[in-house]
């Protein structure tokens, strides 16, 4: 009863193995393990149930219990992927050449190029052929900057050849100078004007009244209303009028005379105000700074008169040779430029003392009558001198610097700024009796103004600054219209609305005395 159980039923594989003609193996040296069986096959062995059936399949099973090996029987979980750790490859490049390498590779492709250049360059050729005739644009320009473009040799089949083939445009291009007419707006007469170098017989005044003095009498004409009246008339037929200067934006007139006096007139009330003395010789040059009225004589003193005072005279300053004939102050009052006969200017300060000059300027080589300060550069000053000089000097007052020289070919009698095209004009004598435009700064000149037939005396700029008169030794003032507004600019720089008498400078017939 103890001994082991006794059993005449053969295991299953023992049949397979005795039909395949092979010997069985014994049970006792088989590891193999019945699936659910608690009993051992084999005695000493104890009995344990696999987990898996390794042993009940069919012949590979049978074949891999006898060769000892493992089976390749799934278990109950579907195995994982294998547990293999992988990574990407990144080369070392420390000693890589890299500069190097890439020589090499580009010189090995030009080297290629180089040894069939004749098939590349046909083949290149070629191809740009087929592609101007696919095009339809052979032998025709895209962009046309110079010339006209050429003829299509056949219909425009082709929209694009329309765009790229069409002219230029018609629009015409604008002038690059104004247009400046050359004849006179104007022409008046004036007879027994002097023909004086010296004398300063034309001016301009505020309320758009042009004074001229003919003989022994000043005359206003009124450029609105063309009118003409009689200021004044020296009684005594030995005297005349050397030189006549308004107050700027005032109706009060500075008369010089050739017996010394100056007097102050009203030109609205046609009535004398003040007479002042002081000057032995005739007074040719007047010029005003507010309440200070200077005037240069044929001695070569200039004398500072305070009208509102009655002692007038406040100073004197003695310099000139010979006879001051060009005066004028500078548009801010700081300086007085003084042209004489001895061909020396002198640039003075505003201040009663000292009484030197603080530039004195010698290198005109004839008088210096025309004397004119930009309007809108304080510091500079345009100087003309006479028939040996024919020259205008461009001036710096604050360093004393000589910024040019220009021929102008003829005796500069006066000169004018524009302040709206930033030009000036200058009158002239013998050669050419002409009035020339230049442009500033280059000082190219603009245009030639001819129609007087002697010399150019005296000029004068309308209050507007757009006509220029010119007194000239044939009797004649014209005036022309050389710096006409621009009908374009936004904003004049002129003011062409009719003057208005502010306070301040009405004043003036209140204060002199």
């Amino acid at each position: 009863m103890d001994g082991p159980m006794q059993s005449n039923t053969m295991m299953r594989w023992q049949r397979k193995a005795l039909e395949s003609g092979t010997n069985a193996t014994s049970p006792s040296k088989s590891r193999c393990k019945t699936p659910g069986k608690t009993g051992s096959v084999s005695s000493g062995a104890t009995a344990k149930t696999p987990k898996t059936p390794s042993c009940s399949q069919e012949d590979k099973s049978a074949n891999s219990c006898r060769s000892g090996k493992k089976p390749k029987t799934p278990g109950a979980k579907t195995p994982g992927a294998p547990n293999v750790h992988q990574d990407r490859f990144i080369p070392s490049r420390a000693t890589s050449d890299m500069e190097y390498g890439h020589f090499a590779v580009t010189k090995k492709a030009v080297e290629d190029d180089e040894n069939e250049p004749a098939e590349e360059d046909t083949n290149s050729q070629e191809y740009k052929h087929q592609l101007l005739e696919a095009m339809e644009m052979k032998d025709r320009k895209i962009l046309n900057f110079k010339g006209k473009a050429p003829e299509a040799s056949r219909p425009a089949t082709n929209s694009l050849n329309v765009l790229y083939s069409c002219n230029k445009s018609s629009t015409k291009q604008a002038p690059n100078t104004r247009h400046i007419p050359r004849a006179p707006d104007r022409v008046l007469d004036a007879p027994q004007l002097m023909d004086d170098y010296y004398l300063n017989l034309l001016d301009w005044s505020y309320g758009n009244i042009l004074s001229v003095v003919l003989g022994t009498a000043v005359f206003l004409w009124n450029a609105e209303t063309g009118s003409i009246t009689q200021l004044m008339e020296l009684t005594d037929t030995q005297d005349h009028v050397t030189s006549v200067r308004s107050v700027p934006q005032s109706s009060v007139l500075a008369v010089g005379l050739s017996n010394g006096n100056v007097q102050l007139w009203n030109m609205d009330q046609q009535k004398l105000l003040r007479t002042m003395t002081g000057h032995p010789a005739r007074v040719g040059s007047l010029s005003w700074n507010a309440h200070i009225l200077s005037s240069g004589s044929r001695t070569g003193a200039i004398h500072h008169h305070d009208v509102r005072v009655a002692q007038h005279q406040v100073a004197e300053l003695v310099q000139h040779n010979q006879e001051v004939c060009g005066l004028s102050w500078s548009p801010d009052g700081r300086h007085l430029a003084s042209g004489g006969n001895d061909n020396v200017v002198h640039v003075w300060g505003n201040q009663i003392s000292p009484q030197q000059p603080i530039h004195t300027f010698t290198d005109h080589q004839a008088a210096v009558k025309a004397i004119a300060w930009c309007p809108w550069k304080p510091h500079l000053l345009a100087t003309g001198g006479g028939t040996a000089d024919r020259h205008i000097r461009m001036w710096n007052v604050q360093s004393g610097a000589n910024l040019g020289a220009y021929d102008s070919e003829s005796q500069v009698c006066s000169i004018l700024w524009s302040k709206e095209y930033k030009e000036l004009a200058s009158g002239h004598g013998y050669a050419h009796n002409h009035i020339r435009i230049w442009k500033y700064p280059n000082m190219t000149k603009i245009v030639d103004l001819v129609g007087h037939n002697a010399r150019v005396l005296s000029m004068a700029m309308s209050p507007d600054g757009t006509t220029v008169a010119s007194a000239a030794a044939d009797e004649t003032i014209r005036l022309w219209k050389c710096f006409a507004a621009d009908p374009k600019s936004k904003k004049s720089t002129h003011d062409t609305s009719a003057p208005v008498k502010s306070k301040e400078t009405s004043g003036y017939s209140m204060c002199i005395r």
